[in-house]
């Protein structure tokens, strides 16, 4: 019998091959349990915590499929995959309810680092299309003190890690420390900076980093 703590994830693609490939790539992820599955057996699926789906639709058949899914099941996290979009059309995604968006050309890391964001309650998606979720007020903003101020010297070293697109596992192999205290972390300075998740501060961050290399070249 498996733990509470692991979650369901299923996987639909059109493709066994590409089943296949997205199970190898995230059969590691701790306590995560990712399962092929057919459209009928995931919808009817109970235990599932999460979705990734793999498929050739048009936009306006991938939003009409977030739709359904949102409605009959409303606590499921849906990732999407398949061809790279334009910002607006992924933000239309991302709108209709799903939690993530991926290109099929998105590397292992990238896979993996997605689906540990959305379960752990956050949005992926590319950096464009997040900012524009904020500038809309679909992601709650951060305050405009300096986010580095507010970091103690570990708190800044998690944050630099982030900043690189590690994941949890990654901050706590690189700190020396466990990925419990590493998610404590995140708390806190999610609390200190009023963001809503770990996307947006790392968001929020770069765009700080960004802010003060061009003050500095004037």
């Amino acid at each position: 019998m498996k733990s509470s703590s692991v979650a369901q994830l299923g996987i639909v693609a059109a493709d066994p091959l590409r089943s296949v490939g997205l199970l190898a790539i995230l059969e590691d992820i701790p306590n995560l349990s990712a399962q092929a599955m057919d459209w009928d057996t995931a919808f009817e699926n109970d235990e599932l915590a999460a979705m990734l789906i793999d498929v050739r639709l048009s936009v306006s058949d991938l939003i009409e499929t977030i739709h359904r899914l949102r409605r009959e099941r409303p606590e499921r996290k849906i990732i999407a995959m398949g061809v790279a979009l334009a910002a607006n059309h992924v933000q239309a995604v991302i709108g209709a309810g799903a939690k993530g968006y991926l290109a099929e050309t998105a590397s292992e890391a990238e896979i993996r680092m997605a689906v540990e964001v959305v379960l752990d309650g956050s949005v992926w998606a590319p950096r464009k299309v997040l900012a524009q979720l904020i500038d809309a007020g679909g992601v709650q903003s951060i305050a405009a003190d300096s986010i580095a101020k507010k970091m103690t010297p570990r708190e800044s070293e998690v944050l630099h890690l982030l900043m690189e697109g590690k994941s949890n596992r990654d901050i706590a192999d690189s700190l020396k420390i466990d990925e419990v205290t590493v998610k404590a972390h995140l708390g806190r300075m999610l609390r200190k900076t009023g963001a809503s998740n770990r996307v947006e501060l790392t968001l929020r961050s770069l765009d700080e980093l960004s802010g003060a290399s061009k003050g500095a070249k004037k």
